[in-house]
C-alpha cells in the first residue's frame, strides 16, 4: 500500500494535501468541483444527449443478452408496457428537446422526467417493488390537514 501511495503522490505531486476516505483510497483526485457536479444545468444540451445515447445503450445491451425478440417481448409485457412506453418515449422525449428544439428549460424537464421513467421501469423488474415504492410515497405525501 505504501508503494502504491508513493507512486500516486509522484504522479500528483508531494506538496498536495490528500484526504483518505473510509476505505483507505485517495478521493481528493477523483471528486469532483461544485462548478463540475451541477454540469447539468449548466449543459444540460450535452448532458440529455450523453444520458439517453447511454440508455439507449443499457437497452440496446440487455436486447444483446437476451436477444431482442425476448427483449421485446418482456419490455411488452402487460405488467410492464406502460412503464416501458413512457421510458422510450422520455428517452425520445429528452433527445427532441437537446437536438431539435435546443431549450434548456425544456430539456432539464425531460431529463427529470427520464429519470423518473428510468428508475420506474427498472422497478418493473423486481417483484411488489413498484407497489412498494407507491405505499411508501402515498404514506410519505399523506398528510392530514
Amino acid at each position: 500500500m505504501d508503494k502504491i501511495r508513493g507512486f500516486h503522490q509522484s504522479l500528483v505531486g508531494a506538496d498536495e494535501e490528500q484526504e483518505e476516505d473510509f476505505l483507505g483510497e485517495f478521493s481528493g483526485s477523483c471528486s469532483l468541483s461544485p462548478v463540475q457536479s451541477l454540469i447539468v444545468f449548466y449543459r444540460p444540451v450535452k448532458f440529455a444527449v450523453l444520458f439517453s445515447f447511454g440508455n439507449l445503450l443499457a437497452i440496446g445491451s440487455t436486447a444483446f443478452l437476451i436477444g431482442p425478440v425476448q427483449q421485446t417481448r418482456m419490455m411488452l409485457d402487460p405488467v410492464r408496457f406502460y412503464a416501458s412506453a413512457i421510458y422510450v418515449g422520455s428517452v425520445v422525449l429528452a433527445l427532441i428537446c437537446a437536438l431539435w428544439i435546443h431549450n434548456k428549460v425544456l430539456t432539464l424537464i425531460a431529463i427529470i422526467s427520464e429519470i423518473c421513467a428510468l428508475i420506474w421501469y427498472s422497478l418493473s423488474y423486481v417483484p411488489f417493488a413498484r407497489r412498494m415504492v407507491s405505499e411508501l410515497l402515498i404514506s410519505c405525501c399523506d398528510t392530514e390537514i
